[in-house]
């Protein structure tokens, strides 16, 4: 049961984008299509839950003034993995999502999760952890992108879906994905007001 709350606390309660607001970096440069926020998704929640169950399985052997060190180079070896397997099967997304998925390492979700999370709690519970963290972030990802390709390019998955549509390329802009942000969060504040 506890490890069911761990995974839907990511989706909802603990939304890592519109509740503890991490990680926003990768929402202004890479969330301009569906196909890089999935892309820039499955790198993170594969980085997530990889080195959350690793630092919960070797969090009693690091001296605690050395964790912060050892977590990073977890959590890069997980990193460097993922860019590699970009690089070798998809190389169109990676150019598109560039530096931001070696900035995985030092996102404050992963490091977040690692710190707050693993560090305290056994392996299954942090594997929930990890899973349910980086598909919350994914969904805020997709939502994102979603809105942002179709208002800002007239476009969903690539795909013109109005013809006649004048698509507002200021959302399509990093100062665009700030705009949506802060639209999204204040529909979802006033949902939760009325609740």
């Amino acid at each position: 049961m506890k490890s069911l709350n761990e995974l839907i606390k990511g989706l909802i309660k603990e939304n890592p984008a519109f509740v503890l607001m991490l990680g926003l970096c990768p929402f202004l440069a890479v969330s301009v299509s569906i196909a890089n926020g999935i892309g820039m998704g499955v790198a993170a929640t594969f980085v997530l839950v990889c080195s959350n169950v690793i630092i919960s399985a070797i969090k009693n052997f690091i001296p605690a003034r050395i964790r912060i060190p050892c977590y990073i180079v977890v959590i890069a070896t997980f990193v460097t993995i993922t860019e590699l397997v970009m690089k070798a099967y998809s190389p169109a997304l990676n150019r598109a999502l560039g530096i931001y998925v070696p900035l995985i390492v030092v996102n404050c979700i992963v490091l977040g999760r690692a710190e707050a999370f693993a560090s305290k709690n056994n392996v299954r519970d942090s594997l929930f952890d990890g899973i349910g963290m980086g598909i919350g972030f994914t969904l805020a990802l997709l939502l994102i992108s979603g809105i942002r390709e179709f208002l800002g390019a007239g476009k969903l998955f690539s795909l013109t879906v109005i013809k006649s549509f004048e698509p507002a390329l200021v959302i399509a802009m990093p100062p665009g994905a700030l705009l949506v942000i802060a639209l999204l969060l204040g529909f979802f504040n006033l949902i939760k007001g009325r609740k």
